[in-house]
């Protein structure tokens, strides 16, 4: 079995391919950037650390031998290998100096969520920045859809949901906030029917499915809700309530951002709970950042 199994260089092998494929060892020396004396020195070392000769030099040129033959299309697909390690390893060194923005339409609090996964992201990722960015309810995909952000909390669902992924940070009921002047602030509980003729604040057109969400479309069985208003910031949402142009349902995480004086919020029987979770888009899946906001989300919520 005379050959060893030794440790060869990639750089022998990168010598090897060049002079395989010009069969000529001064053409292979110029695309590399070697010189002629040098390139012949390291192939026969090459040669010698196999046992066996590569190639045939005579007078007509370089051939290979059959054992230059049989290396040839290995030697190729461990460079291409190679060559992909390295891109990898580009990717992921650029990645650790680069920012990931966060977009968010309402503050996640939440009991801190944020600045635990921030410490999570940051051991893994001490290079990295995070950027976070205040994008209103006109878009219900807070900045994925048109790329300005990379990351976002969200509800569920979203428009166009096949062109994104997510992970459900928390369930919470969906609570109707109304003013402290409405008859039926005084109810400990409301039931969703006795609310289904109020006039209602709803989301801009453009959030879509959230807006049908947070309207309770799937539980008013057909019946179109009356809109008081159009929202699209908690400002707006806190100023139409005061000015009684409607009721407004709400995530009980967000509560506290509207029952400011004059709003309280309580509890209806007869909703499904809202979902809200954070979101990237399928197509960034495999960027490094992306993929380790999203697994720092998952442990600090225990979602994965």
């Amino acid at each position: 079995m005379g050959m060893t199994r030794t440790d060869v260089h990639v750089r022998d092998l990168r010598y090897f391919v060049a002079v395989a494929e010009e069969l000529h060892f001064t053409r292979a020396a110029e695309r590399l950037y070697v010189s002629q004396p040098a390139l012949s020195k390291q192939i026969r070392a090459l040669e010698r650390q196999l046992g066996v000769d590569l190639f045939r030099r005579d007078r007509h040129g370089v051939a290979l031998t059959a054992a230059g033959t049989a290396l040839l299309p290995y030697a190729r697909r461990t460079l291409a290998a190679w060559e992909e390690g390295a891109a990898a390893v580009e990717a992921a060194r650029a990645a650790q100096h680069s920012t990931l923005v966060i977009g968010m339409s309402t503050s996640p609090g939440r009991g801190g969520l944020l600045p635990a996964i921030r410490s999570r992201f940051t051991a893994a990722h001490p290079g990295a920045t995070l950027r976070l960015r205040q994008v209103n309810w006109e878009d219900p995909t807070a900045g994925l859809a048109d790329g300005t952000c990379d990351v976002a909390f969200v509800w569920l669902p979203l428009p166009d949901r096949e062109r994104y992924a997510w992970t459900v940070v928390a369930e919470e009921p969906r609570m109707v906030a109304l003013p402290d002047t409405h008859p039926l602030a005084s109810h400990p509980e409301i039931d969703f029917t006795d609310l289904l003729d109020e006039p209602f604040l709803a989301l801009p057109e453009g959030a879509g499915p959230l807006r049908d969400h947070f309207l309770a479309l799937d539980a008013r069985h057909g019946r179109p809700p009356r809109i008081g208003a159009e929202i699209a910031s908690t400002e707006e949402t806190y100023e139409a309530l005061v000015a009684g142009l409607g009721v407004c349902l709400v995530a009980t995480g967000n509560v506290p951002l509207l029952t400011l004086g004059g709003v309280t919020a309580r509890p209806v029987r007869g909703l499904t709970p809202g979902q809200y979770a954070l979101a990237w888009r399928r197509a960034d899946g495999g960027r490094v950042l992306v993929r380790g906001y999203a697994e720092a989300c998952g442990r600090v919520t225990g979602g994965g």
